[in-house]
């Protein structure tokens, strides 16, 4: 590992944009293949191959002293998990449906019992389908409506490109409809003959919708919708009723849907209202709601910030025709909500924490599950069918394992189905878990949720993990984790910084972490880092900081605007070339994401102002913490050259003698590792390093 500035051999790329200069040294680093790599890895140039192979030599070299320690932590996080674990089941008609695992697989199985005590069936089996691949993730597995096939998808790259396939469960064979380079996304019609998908074009986006008829040849699939909008993405879902597929069209601030009739498949799909600027909606559908077969939409328009509930004839579903069921509430913002023969079910969040509201349809009332700890996280499961009273939920807290309840929303009456086995043992009293409240800069209130052993000194010596993400609307809930009791009982405090750029506190919160107002997710997290050691919650010199994809430009910019908080950064794959992404429309996710940081190619202000904080653009020659980046050479959303130019221009750049680390994953993508114990050795590597950083273990 002789090279130290690797580009002496590669000549900058310069460009001038905006009246300004940009020169970027690293910029060779970036395959211009990058879309048959993402296919086949092999493509990858050998010289960028030899930068990163060298990079994680590097890595290794550095993490050898602590290989007692991460063999150490994988069995702890192993032994708390229960290997032959299984989900509950859910019925649809005759059969209940579940996946469990074997005793030390690493894929899910794909199961189903008729009921009421049939015996197992297996269906499909993760771990059979994976053998001899270097990556196997599956994707969605959806049965047909008459029970005799079911629909899989499966990612082998770890690029997000799934192939669909079809298996016929009387003969355990997959027939010969094999349907590549899908989003892994599909739904059948209800008469089973049919099935719809989603393609992406040739720059990896989800652009186009297609029929197959089961038995063709895919090549001669319909094509049925076809996205115009490069910043526009499609997905598929559908109605509780089971009526409806839904064609979702949108960016980060604009939805549009269509329906397709499972009824009758062969039909055009029909738009629901037309996209406006700034207006979301979601779809649901009752066929006799008071009377009248309506869609039930969960909506941003109106100037309902926080989302309300609208019903509209599905006969004539157009704006001018929606009118409020559940009024707006500044503050109370709506997440999801699902529509059944006698009732309606919504999940919303207010401060920070969600509930479940339960509305009977007969007569309008209202009741809400409650729940008595301090923080915690919920989640909500419809299940299958619409003529029923029994839904599912999720609950759990950064104490509590998670458990799975069932709700009788006509009684109210819940049942503990399951709750989350600790094979090496959890006492919950062992461990305190709190909500605080930081003050930003501006006098902003920020939530954080804490979560350390209860015998651990809060005297300004404990080390500390802060996580944050802070974009996109996406809230981190304050939920159980196995893999994090081995930092706390080791001494950590666990915290997660609900940082503005998510959604604790409502849609404004989102709202003013994003575009011009991008720097308060930053700010917002170096003030809970100083609020924790204010309080003498952890010590001064011993924070490390942690986050992951837009959560790891969070950590490029932290470490620029204040590297004395920090004894460690970790990043994993972290979207920290900012600026020069989103002036290449070429990548899957840049037009997208312009509504969210702005569009540098056409604003001079937005080109500004993400050069002024994009964490690859402002290294400095001054002393960092120590950095251990993450990536993935498959991610198709954030691109491994991120972490690998981020990484070049710190490593020519920075002062002081602290690692600096990157690890690319040669054989997978965002979501690293698709085993879930290989899921394991990473977790063990950032865990062993925010041990070293804060000098709770040595490192020799």
């Amino acid at each position: 590992m002789t090279r130290q500035n690797p580009t002496t051999s590669h000549l900058p790329k310069v460009r001038h944009l905006h009246g300004e200069t940009l020169v970027d040294p690293f910029d060779w680093l970036r395959a211009e293949n990058w879309r048959d790599v993402m296919r086949d890895p092999a493509q990858l140039a050998p010289d960028i191959r030899a930068f990163l192979d060298e990079e994680n030599q590097r890595a290794s070299a550095w993490f050898e002293p602590l290989a007692a320690l991460r063999v150490e932590l994988v069995g702890e996080m192993r032994g708390r998990i229960k290997e032959d674990d299984s989900s509950v089941p859910s019925t649809d008609g005759p059969y209940a449906y579940f996946t469990r695992f074997r005793q030390g697989g690493q894929h899910p199985l794909y199961c189903r019992r008729a009921e009421p005590d049939g015996a197992e069936v297996l269906l499909l089996d993760g771990d059979l389908l994976a053998v001899d691949k270097a990556y196997f993730q599956l994707g969605e597995v959806r049965h047909a409506p008459d029970h005799t096939r079911v629909l899989w998808t499966a990612d082998e790259a770890g690029s997000e490109s799934y192939t669909l396939r079809i298996r016929d469960l009387a003969s355990g064979d997959d027939l010969a409809d094999v349907i590549p380079d899908t989003t892994g996304s599909a739904l059948w019609s209800r008469d089973g003959r049919h099935l719809f998908y989603v393609r992406r074009d040739e720059d990896h986006r989800p652009s186009f919708v297609y029929r197959h008829a089961l038995g063709s040849d895919p090549a001669a699939d319909i094509l049925i919708y076809e996205e115009p909008d490069k910043g526009f993405f499609v997905s598929l879902g559908q109605t509780q009723s089971g009526r409806f597929g839904m064609i979702e069209c949108g960016d980060h601030e604009t939805g549009e849907v269509h329906l397709i009739d499972l009824t009758d498949c062969l039909a055009p799909a029909r738009l629901v209202a037309p996209r406006e600027t700034g207006v979301r909606y979601a779809v649901e559908h009752h066929p006799d709601l008071h009377g009248q077969d309506m869609l039930v939409i969960e909506t941003n328009a109106g100037g309902a910030e926080d989302f309300k509930l609208v019903v509209a004839p599905l006969a004539a579903p157009q704006r001018e025709n929606w009118r409020d069921l559940v009024p707006h509430r500044p503050g109370c913002m709506i997440l999801s909500h699902a529509a059944f023969r006698d009732h309606l079910v919504r999940l919303e969040r207010e401060e920070g924490l969600p509930r479940i509201i339960i509305r009977t349809l007969a007569d309008d009332r209202e009741h809400a599950i409650d729940f008595d700890e301090e923080a915690y996280s919920l989640g909500f499961d419809p299940g299958f069918g619409f003529d029923k009273t029994l839904i599912r939920f999720t609950y759990s807290s950064m104490t509590t394992p998670t458990e799975v309840w069932d709700y009788d929303m006509a009684s109210g009456q819940r049942w503990l189905r399951k709750r989350q086995d600790v094979p090496s043992g959890h006492d919950p009293e062992r461990y305190v878990t709190r909500r605080l409240m930081a003050t930003a800069p501006d006098g902003e209130t920020i939530p954080v949720s804490v979560l350390h052993a209860r015998q651990t000194p809060l005297d300004g010596t404990a080390p500390c993990l802060l996580y944050g993400y802070g974009a996109y609307g996406i809230s981190i809930p304050a939920s159980f984790s196995t893999s994090r009791l081995s930092l706390v009982d080791r001494g950590f405090v666990f915290a997660i910084a609900h940082i503005r750029g998510g959604t604790e506190k409502g849609w404004r919160w989102y709202r003013e972490g994003k575009l011009a107002a991008k720097t308060n997710s930053f700010t917002d997290f170096i003030a809970v880092g100083e609020h924790l050691v204010e309080h003498r919650l952890v010590s001064p010199t011993r924070i490390v900081a942690h986050g992951g994809s837009a959560g790891g430009m969070l950590m490029g910019a932290v470490a620029n605007l204040r590297p004395d908080l920090f004894a460690g950064i970790i990043a994993e794959v972290p979207f920290v070339d900012v600026l020069n992404t989103m002036l290449d429309d070429s990548l899957p996710l840049t037009p997208p994401e312009w509504p969210e940081w702005g569009n540098p190619i056409l604003d001079p202000d937005a080109f500004q102002r993400i050069r002024s904080y994009s964490p690859y653009d402002n290294v400095e020659a001054k002393e960092y913490p120590a950095i251990f980046a993450l990536a993935g050479l498959t991610d198709p959303r954030v691109t491994y050259w991120e972490a690998a130019k981020w990484v070049a221009r710190l490593r020519a750049t920075k002062a002081g003698a602290h690692p600096l680390l990157l690890r690319t994953n040669m054989e997978a993508g965002h979501g690293g590792a698709s085993g879930r114990f290989d899921r394991l050795e990473e977790t063990a590597l950032v865990y062993a390093f925010a041990l070293a950083c804060t000098g709770t273990v040595p490192v020799a």
